[in-house]
């Protein structure tokens, strides 16, 4: 029995991606989320509720922005997969804590009580084979695995009016875009 079986997970792949129940809105705005990116001795998560969900490339993708100073974009960037992990709102505490604290200064997992889960396994996709082995929380609702497809940083001459840079990058801090390719989804 498979790691994600042993914690109650489902996983959907393929053309099962469209059956998922997921409104961007609700999930990534809302409800918030955690990037988690790296293995079971070295990872790191944080609390997202800026992303995308929808079709690029004729995929289904997942795309978060990740501020250059934080602390998981390091595993990101060293990292072929990434996860992105739904909780219920009994655990608005614990993201809450993931996205105000940073894993350089203190242990995530034993200051929330969330339990790393690594997730190696095998799935088609797009008429793609992916193989991986990634770091998710056990305790999420719905576990999306991304393979890193595209990167790239927001640029300020990109931005079109309206005040958005004024607003959001006062320190000239802009985030850079992750484009992920969803390989499986984990759900419970």
């Amino acid at each position: 029995m498979e790691q994600y079986e042993k914690a109650g997970f489902k996983k959907i792949t393929g053309d099962e991606l469209g059956t998922l129940t997921f409104n961007p809105f609700d999930k990534i705005g809302k409800q918030w989320a955690l990037i988690t990116a790296g293995d079971e001795k070295n990872w790191n998560t944080m609390t997202v509720s800026w992303g995308f969900a929808g079709v690029m490339w004729g995929k289904n993708t997942f795309t978060t922005v990740i501020r250059p100073q934080r602390y998981t974009k390091e595993f990101l960037d060293a990292s072929e997969y990434f996860t992105v992990s739904f909780f219920k709102e009994d655990y608005r505490k614990a993201l809450s804590f993931c996205g105000s604290n940073s894993g350089r200064d203190c242990d995530k997992a034993s200051e929330t009580g969330l339990t790393p889960l690594v997730i190696e396994d095998k799935s088609s996709a797009y008429g793609m084979e992916y193989a991986y082995r990634t770091t998710a929380l056990e305790q999420a609702d719905m576990v999306l695995v991304c393979r890193k497809a595209y990167v790239q940083e927001m640029k300020p001459e990109c931005f079109n009016g309206g005040g958005n840079e004024a607003k959001w990058y006062p320190d000239k801090d802009y985030h850079i875009q992750y484009i992920g390719e969803i390989a499986a989804a984990y759900i419970r």
